[in-house]
């Protein structure tokens, strides 16, 4: 597993660890409080006890916020980070999870100087696959210079016969494998996910999902994390190559999640251990699914210029400060691929996370001090921190 940090992230990094000293800092943040608003998961997961005694060092405090109590009395907050995902996804057919988003949502608009990462109506865009498949889409035009793209796909609305679905992926013009993905980019089952490879086998479809053109890429995944005007990549593996173009063999189910884990060694992205998937009756085939992984040169890393336009961009079209992005390299045309955009992700990998949220929480609070003694009221908010309530529309 590797981790580089961008050149510009790298002297940022710089400027903001030679702020941490910087009294004059320290004395600008005293009294700030952030709010935290997340699943016991993710609290486990990011290790918040730890985040909140790196900022108690800068003067900053940090609150858990509890939803299902009033938020008034745990107010003030000068910013609040969180990660509803779970919340916005029940409120579809909950009505408690219904009511504390409102609530969440009424307490915000109140208090329209609370910075926010991120925007909610952002947020959920990127929880259904269909409209973050879109925004991929538009990368294309936007990046051209840069030879960034985003694989074919097709959206499955709902239950089809198959030969409406085989002419639907006939015309949007995707090529066998596929990889079959759940709409709703959430939770355990959005990871459980498929490679389908040939018309016959689209019987296993089961909308609502997304259909995307398999694209062989060196079993390797990089993994772009980013926290305000800073991004990392991490390299993780992932799934091996295979023949392009349809051919008879039964469809793959796999968990994204354990494919790509940072020592990953599972069937899908080890050869040796390729036969145990398909029961192979031509040992022809194995050799060239062997032979397609063995002779493939190791692909370059991405273009630290092309990640950090794909990045620049992404933060324009999300305003978002707290996000990932899969991208892969295409073998045959070297083209950086995006494959998926991810909410507030683990940042595994990351060592420079807690100091780099931090630095971006006090650039924020820095910008809205400067902007609050110039009163001018004309200077758009930084793209990466959405603070007006007019933001908070809802889901």
């Amino acid at each position: 597993m590797t981790c580089c940090l961008s050149h510009s992230a790298a002297a940022a990094a710089a400027a903001g660890a030679a702020g941490a000293g910087d009294p004059d800092r320290h004395r600008a943040m005293a009294g700030r409080r952030v709010g935290f608003c997340l699943s016991d998961k993710k609290r486990r997961r990011m290790n918040l006890d730890a985040f909140a005694h790196l900022c108690a060092g800068n003067g900053v405090e940090v609150v858990e916020i509890d939803l299902t109590q009033p938020l008034e009395p745990q107010g003030p907050f000068n910013v609040i980070i969180h990660k509803l995902s779970d919340i916005i996804v029940e409120a579809e057919h909950d009505s408690e999870s219904q009511q504390m988003l409102a609530d969440f949502q009424s307490y915000v608009s109140a208090h329209p100087n609370i910075v926010l990462l991120d925007p909610l109506p952002a947020m959920t865009q990127l929880l259904n696959r269909f409209a973050s498949y879109r925004i991929m889409t538009k990368l294309h035009k936007a990046l051209r210079d840069w030879r960034i793209c985003s694989p074919p796909y097709l959206e499955i609305h709902n239950a089809s016969d198959l030969s409406s679905i085989q002419q639907s992926v006939m015309n949007q013009g995707l090529s066998f494998p596929l990889v079959c993905k759940t709409r709703v980019a959430h939770g355990s089952l959005s990871h459980e996910m498929s490679l389908i490879f040939s018309a016959g086998s689209l019987v296993d479809v089961h909308p609502p999902c997304v259909l995307q053109s398999f694209v062989n890429h060196g079993a390797v995944l990089h993994k772009v994390f980013v926290v305000g005007n800073r991004h990392f990549c991490v390299e993780r593996p992932s799934l091996k190559n295979f023949p392009s173009g349809p051919c008879e063999r039964e469809t793959i189910f796999f968990n994204s999640q354990q494919v790509s884990k940072p020592e990953s060694s599972c069937d899908l992205t080890s050869v040796l251990f390729r036969h145990r998937i398909f029961s192979l009756p031509s040992s022809l085939y194995f050799l060239f699914l062997y032979k397609l992984d063995e002779q493939m040169p190791h692909l370059p890393p991405p273009s630290s210029e092309a990640v950090e336009a794909l990045v620049r961009e992404l933060r324009v079209q999300l305003g978002m400060a707290l996000f990932g992005v899969d991208v892969i390299i295409n073998i045959h045309t070297h083209t950086l691929t995006v494959i998926d955009i991810n909410i507030f992700p683990g940042y595994e990998g990351v060592p420079q996370f807690f100091s780099s949220l931090l630095c971006h929480i006090e650039s924020v609070l820095e910008r809205r001090i400067s902007a609050g003694a110039q009163a001018t009221g004309s200077a758009e908010p930084d793209q990466t921190t959405v603070v007006s309530s007019a933001d908070l529309s809802g889901p």
